[in-house]
């Protein structure tokens, strides 16, 4: 099972989920991103989110804003009988922009958070998380009654009441100059550093090592363990990232894009995309054109 569900049609303006619980391992997260922005609400759960080459602590009560194309990966923790529960909103930010327009505050921050470069993608302490809850499971409990024509409008409404909710803890996290909850491993975020600026190379574990010191077995064996997935895995996954943005914002041809993001044969390329995203680099162009 995947984190979410993909949606399929394009068409799709919301997509909702409220207190989905995952237990026993069954929610193996991969890094992904998406066209949207992604509001997920943490009620139970321990592990780590990967947003930017930073390592943050996942922990009940939390609040975490992935924006459009953003690279995110969870590695949650099942150990001693743990679930994972949460809440999340997924959405295309412009096309509700024009519902915020009345609010110049609300618009400005509703921008901010989208278009700019977020101090810190989490949001701690939130001591009235019962607000948020109501806002999540009143959207959900009208979502299946509604008829098309009111779904857009009760959309926005459901986004100007989170948004707002948002604007207000993440203005106090900022203005109190709240931690973050960064890990204390900062090797973890030297790794993901290293590997966001070498991914298009070919991978040398021992350059890497070399590179910052430390031995390749340490390496390895803390990646794996810190991300969940060994860096072999976790750069296929950059590659493809890389290369979706490449598909849908540009007309290069297949073979340049795998040259791009570091692989010079072209159906080494595509069987590694069809393994990342579950379909050819062809289809998912084809896909977002259409």
């Amino acid at each position: 099972m995947s984190f979410l569900e993909p949606t399929g049609a394009r068409d799709v303006t919301l997509y909702l989920a409220h207190r989905r619980v995952s237990v026993n391992n069954e929610l193996r997260e991969t890094f992904h991103s998406h066209l949207g922005i992604e509001i997920l609400y943490i009620h139970e759960g321990q592990g780590t989110i990967i947003v930017n080459n930073t390592a943050y602590e996942l922990v009940p009560g939390m609040v975490c804003i992935f924006q459009p194309y953003q690279l995110h990966h969870v590695k949650l923790d099942y150990s001693d009988n743990r679930s994972f529960e949460r809440s999340v909103a997924i959405f295309e930010p412009t096309l509700f922009e024009s519902y915020f327009e009345q609010w110049p505050a609300l618009h400005s921050f509703y921008k901010y958070i989208h278009l700019s470069k977020l101090d810190s993608p989490c949001i701690y302490g939130i001591a009235d998380s019962a607000e948020l809850n109501r806002i999540f499971q009143n959207m959900a409990d009208r979502s299946a009654s509604l008829k098309q024509g009111d779904r857009l409008e009760e959309i926005s409404l459901f986004l100007v009441m989170l948004i707002s909710f948002l604007k207000r803890h993440l203005t106090e996290q900022e203005r109190q100059h709240l931690p973050f909850k960064q890990r204390k491993n900062h090797q973890i975020e030297n790794l993901l550093t290293w590997i966001e600026n070498h991914y298009t190379d070919t991978f040398q574990l021992d350059v890497m090592a070399k590179d910052l010191h430390l031995s390749p077995q340490y390496i390895s064996r803390l990646f794996k363990d810190s991300i969940g997935m060994t860096i072999t895995e976790y750069i296929s996954g950059r590659r493809a990232h890389q290369a979706v943005l490449l598909l849908i914002s540009s007309d290069k041809p297949v073979n340049v894009i795998a040259e791009e993001v570091g692989l010079t044969n072209p159906s080494y390329f595509c069987k590694m995309f069809k393994s990342q995203m579950g379909t050819t680099p062809h289809q998912y162009r084809k896909r977002w054109s259409v």
